[in-house]
């Protein structure tokens, strides 16, 4: 099962920061913290991690991340427009080069037609400059959030090289 991998991509991802100087910062809604916890897991994290802010509610969003709260109000939480907000105002806020953040439909409930049960955006934000994906995870509250978490470290070793 690819969930046993976290681990090893957590090390690569830790291997890419440290090698710069650089530290991490997350921004999670989705995930509640899973990230953050798996990052965490790892000997060493101290060294390329500084921390995070699990901003579930829209006001946290607001109050902690700088999302415009027209932002959220025009494209809803789930969306390209808010995990770009999120992702430069937690590495912002936190003082870090990079910055990842997750916000998506974890189930089983609240999904829409036009936002289904495992829809997540993903950004990613390094000096300064964000991009994000969409993805469509499968299976139960779970999977998704593990699924999430993959594939936001993932992203982001990517995107150091």
């Amino acid at each position: 099962m690819e969930w046993e991998r976290m681990e090893e991509y957590v090390g690569q991802l830790a291997g890419k920061l440290t090698a710069r100087g650089w530290v991490l910062a997350t921004a999670e809604s989705c995930t509640g913290g899973l990230i953050a916890c798996e990052l965490t897991n790892v000997s060493g994290s101290s060294g390329w991690y500084l921390g995070g802010v699990v901003a579930y509610a829209n006001s946290v969003k607001q109050a902690l991340l700088d999302v415009p709260a027209e932002t959220l109000m025009g494209h809803g939480a789930v969306s390209r427009e808010v995990v770009l907000a999120m992702a430069l105002g937690a590495a912002r806020r936190l003082g870090a080069q990079c910055a990842l953040s997750v916000s998506g439909v974890a189930g089983p409930t609240g999904g829409t037609p036009e936002k289904p049960v495992g829809t997540v955006w993903i950004g990613w934000a390094v000096n300064g400059v964000a991009e994000a994906g969409l993805h469509h995870f499968g299976g139960d509250r779970l999977a998704v959030k593990r699924q999430t978490a993959l594939a936001a470290v993932r992203g982001m070793a990517a995107r150091l090289g």
